[in-house]
Formats: C-alpha cells, structure tokens, sequence
C-alpha cells in the first residue's frame, strides 16, 4: 500500500474503533483478521487510543493500521510515531491537512459537502472520507456528488449499519465504507473476541 487511493480497496468495510482499553487491541486485531478484514482504524477518541496502536503496529503487523478522528496537527505525529500506516481525519481544516501530508502517510481526509469535496480535489485529493455520511445525506448524496465530480471516491462513514452498507457499496464512487458495528462495545467489554470475528467474516462478504 503506497497511497491514499489503496485504502479503498483494502476491505469492503474499514471498521471504526473506539477502545477504552489497550489490552483489547491486540486480540481484537486478530479476530478482525480471521474474520478477512485486512485494515482498522482506531480512533484517537480516548486516552488508551495511542498506546493500543503501539500494540498492534508491534503485534499484529498483518493488518494495515490507521488512526482516525485526527482533529488537531499534534494528532498526525502522534499517531504516525505510535505506528499508524494511515490516517483518517473527520473534516479537512488547511493546518490539519498541512500536518497530516507532512507525515508523509497516505490519509482519507473528511469531506461533508459538495465544496468541501471539491476544496480538497484541488489540493490533488481524489480518495476522500464522506463524514457523517447518514447525516450528510447519504446514498442520495453520493449519487448527486458523483456526476460533477466523477474523478473522486469516498469512504462514507457514519450510521452505516451492516444492511445499509450493500447500497453504499454498489456506488460507482464509493471503494468501502466504514463501520463501528463490527467491534460492538458490549463484545469489547466482555472480551468475546468470537463475535467480532464473526462480523468480520459477514462484513468482507459484502
């Protein structure tokens, strides 16, 4: 994997992953990757985040890592010295961005809207994340968007749900969703590493 492009061809869902404890990491990577799914991406949404990624980078270097819910430039270089081998930001503010390219990581930068999309596309960004795509508009909006702007695709991520997925991916502009349903916080916390697992194996069957 070499660019931001890849990443949309990785898995047919990038599972988006909130860990309130480190020591879930590593076996929950293995279970995402008997399941088939071959990348995740651990969201910086809490204070074991940056330590969990340590652990898979060194653990589980297997599965492609990416660190998501980059909001702030100090988040970039965190998280590419923790291990990340991509990263994934919400929105796409021009300091954020700056910071991200600067870690030389390729990354799927957050776009809600028509000009947001384009804003991006003139900094020669064509793999883009659509956040919150059910809030933002959905299918429908993608559909829309992929007409005047042909040349860009999307990871919509957002109240995605295992039956809305199938109609996200049959866009001609979308390469793979995201999705927290495959790492459901009651499986986290009683350890059942099973479950995950089989929603991976349902999910890269999409």
């Amino acid at each position: 994997m070499t660019t931001s492009a890849d990443l949309l061809d990785l898995s047919p869902v990038i599972p988006v992953v909130v860990l309130d404890d480190a020591a879930q990491a590593v076996p929950l990577a293995r279970a995402l990757l008997r399941g088939g799914i071959r990348v995740i991406e651990l969201t910086l949404r809490t204070p074991a985040a940056l330590a969990a990624i340590e652990r898979i980078a060194a653990e589980v270097p297997e599965i492609v890592l990416g660190a998501g819910t980059v909001t702030a430039p100090e988040h970039a270089e965190q998280a590419a010295k923790a291990g990340a081998a991509f990263l994934v930001t919400p929105g796409a503010t021009d300091r954020v961005l700056d910071a991200v390219e600067d870690t030389g990581l390729p990354f799927l930068p957050g776009a809600a809207t028509v000009s947001e999309a384009m804003r991006l596309a003139e900094r020669g960004l064509t793999a883009l994340k659509f956040f919150p795509a059910e809030a933002a508009g959905g299918v429908d909006h993608l559909k829309s968007v992929g007409g005047p702007l042909p040349g860009l695709r999307f990871c919509p991520t957002g109240g995605i749900t295992v039956d809305s997925a199938p109609r996200y991916l049959a866009l001609p502009n979308v390469g793979c969703v995201g999705g927290s349903w495959l790492t459901p916080k009651d499986a986290l916390a009683a350890g059942d590493f099973a479950r995950v697992e089989a929603l991976a194996k349902a999910a890269s069957a999409l």
